[in-house]
């Protein structure tokens, strides 16, 4: 498997939310396939660790890991070593969310042993410069997300608008080819199509979505506005 994420992208963080378990988390990516399919962009899904054979196993997207430590197997009690994301199906993982931080010299090794087993790799940085430092180690995508902006509802493409084009511009020096996606806020269609109109790929989403009443609704309006934007 090639490293081939397609774009617009909307990207679904389940984070640890209720709805990120058991059936309902089986719905939202049923529902991420069905819409994906009939708009013809990509939706990937991203759920915790015990729901991913289960979802990989019912849905034909990608499905990603929230996290994965860069370790290969072997001795190492408690942690997810990335080449089993591999066998079960999963296609990538996130790396190094604001909730989840590691440092750079494990992105580096996550990366490197990520690709080694044909992974896609979603990293998550701060600023212009964090996602400038990460393009040069070339993951399929960074997604920029301001912490304090995470789980708002003000989205970074409104509140900080200058951050996506700085960042956007620091990427490109460095990296022409990673793909380059807006988190942190994303709260509905508008806000996607802003994101893609300041130079992103689309948007990496979460609470928007899984505490949505309706997450089928939500889901299918922001990828009508990537798809529309992006053409």
């Amino acid at each position: 498997m090639g490293l081939v994420m397609k774009v617009p992208i909307i990207a679904i963080n389940y984070k640890a939310y209720k709805t990120a378990f058991g059936e309902k988390a089986i719905q939202i990516a049923k529902s991420a396939e069905k819409i994906s399919k009939e708009i013809g962009i990509e939706i990937i899904v991203i759920p915790p660790y015990t729901e991913l054979r289960r979802i990989v196993e019912v849905v034909d997207i990608p499905v990603y890991a929230q996290h994965a430590e860069p370790v290969n197997l072997g001795a190492h009690t408690g942690y997810i070593p990335l080449p089993v994301l591999k066998e079960i199906g999963v296609k990538g993982t996130l790396l190094n969310h604001s909730e989840h931080r590691i440092k750079l010299d494990e992105i580096v090794k996550g990366v490197q042993i990520a690709k080694s087993h044909g992974l896609e790799v979603l990293i998550c940085a701060d600023t212009a410069e964090a996602s400038a430092a990460v393009a040069a180690i070339s993951p399929t995508a960074i997604a920029v997300e301001p912490p304090e902006l995470i789980g708002t509802g003000i989205a970074v493409s409104k509140a900080k608008p200058e951050l996506i084009i700085n960042t956007v511009k620091a990427v490109r020096e460095v990296n022409k080819e990673v793909i380059i996606l807006t988190g942190a806020g994303i709260t509905n269609a508008e806000d996607v199509e802003a994101a893609i109109k300041l130079g992103t790929a689309g948007v990496l989403v979460a609470s928007a979505i899984m505490k949505a009443q309706n997450p089928e609704k939500v889901i299918r309006e922001m990828a009508e506005a990537a798809y529309k934007t992006w053409k």
